[in-house]
């Protein structure tokens, strides 16, 4: 009996042996398995992409685009979305993908187009982005998929210039993947264009690396040096995993011809989010407008800011961002949304302020409404009988 126990001791020991190596291995190579699970395993030459969205109905917009069509705001905000569809069987999201579009409606729309809600009318395209899973290889079946979703985006644009355009002052905003296709529309639509470069007030490049020698003081397009500045860009990009090496090896970006390159030891361009200035002085709590979690709120709805949450700084071209005090800013939980942009905002409130003032500039005037101030003191208010005037 004895040895049968300790026998059966051995194997419960020796299952639980192979489980704690399986799980370390699953720890230590879940990359690769995400990355393996989420391969459509076909070039993207044979690839036959979703059908294009028509940019004259509705459903192809984030944000219907009749929602805020004579908006008292003065601006109009052309914003394009982060990664939110993972891939598999794609290489490019239907625009229609259900579950890509909860995770832009309830996530990255309050978060990151929120903050620009109260600086002009927002028009938000759905595109066919190119998926997570091309942005997590360097192959050219890869970067073909990320050349392809900027056909949307550059159509929604043009689309948008023809039926709304306007003369208002415009702000362009890009979230990462969205971000890289920002630039490229910034290149070859807006500084080409005389008449749109001039209503330009700024250009946000969220979590997005721009290389700086394209954006210095001569530029069309300067990096904004501050925040009473009009028709300059803010970028920025906290390194993956805090490496900045390996997240400067693992970039691409659009050289001249649209083709998609390593950085090749270009320096990155880097605007810090609390000052709206390119600077390698840090930047204290104080200067903390407001970070925000508003997943979930549904748009429209302007969630509570918490001030003094961060500090940062510029180094080497990437952004260093101190760790949030709420427990409100928790990293996602899942392999493949820790891939993606956080689900919260650190800088909402400074986007918010940033936008307003750079919209300002533009039209040389302050054209936001100031805050009330507190109300200090009290006044007595007295009763009075209301007569009845036949």
């Amino acid at each position: 009996m004895f040895g049968l126990k300790g026998f059966k001791r051995w194997i419960a020991l020796g299952v639980v042996a192979l489980a704690a190596v399986l799980a370390v291995s699953a720890f230590v190579f879940r990359v690769d398995i995400l990355r393996t699970s989420l391969d459509p395993r076909i070039p993207f030459q044979a690839y036959t992409p979703p059908k294009a969205p028509n940019y004259g109905e509705a459903r192809a917009w984030a944000l219907p685009i009749d929602a805020n069509p004579s908006s008292a705001l003065p601006a109009d905000v052309f914003f394009v979305h982060p990664t939110t569809f993972n891939g598999g069987s794609h290489w490019n999201a239907p625009f229609r993908d259900q579950e890509a579009g909860r995770l832009l409606d309830r996530v990255m729309l309050p978060n990151y187009a929120g903050p620009f809600a109260r600086v002009g009318r927002i028009f938000a395209p759905r595109y066919r982005q190119a998926s997570l899973y091309s942005q997590m290889t360097l192959r050219e079946d890869a970067r073909a998929a990320r050349g392809f979703a900027y056909g949307d985006v550059r159509e929604a644009f043009r689309f948008w210039l023809r039926t709304h355009g306007g003369d208002r002052p415009l702000v362009l905003v890009g979230v990462e993947q969205g971000g890289l296709l920002a630039e490229r529309l910034l290149r070859e639509e807006m500084i080409p264009n005389e008449s749109l470069r001039k209503r330009l007030a700024g250009v946000y490049l969220i979590e997005t690396v721009v290389p700086a020698s394209g954006y210095d003081a001569a530029s069309p397009v300067p990096a904004c040096t501050k925040r009473a500045q009009a028709g300059c860009m803010v970028a920025w990009a906290t390194p993956r995993e805090g490496d900045r090496r390996r997240t400067r090896d693992r970039t691409l970006i659009w050289d001249v011809s649209g083709i998609l390159v390593g950085l090749q030891g270009r320096e990155v361009l880097c605007v810090n989010p609390l000052t709206g200035a390119r600077s390698d002085t840090p930047a204290g709590e104080a200067e903390s407008l407001g970070a925000v979690n508003a997943s979930g709120m549904g748009w429209g709805v302007r969630p509570p800011l918490l001030k003094r949450e961060v500090h940062t700084r510029c180094v080497e071209g990437f952004l260093d961002v101190s760790k949030p005090k709420s427990s409100a800013f928790r990293p996602a939980r899942g392999w493949a949304d820790q891939r993606k942009v956080a689900p919260y905002n650190l800088f909402f409130g400074d986007l918010e302020v940033d936008g307003q003032a750079r919209v300002s500039t533009l039209l040389s005037r302050q054209v936001y409404g100031r805050p009330a101030s507190p109300i200090t003191t009290s006044v007595p208010v007295r009763t009075s009988p209301v007569h009845r005037i036949d």
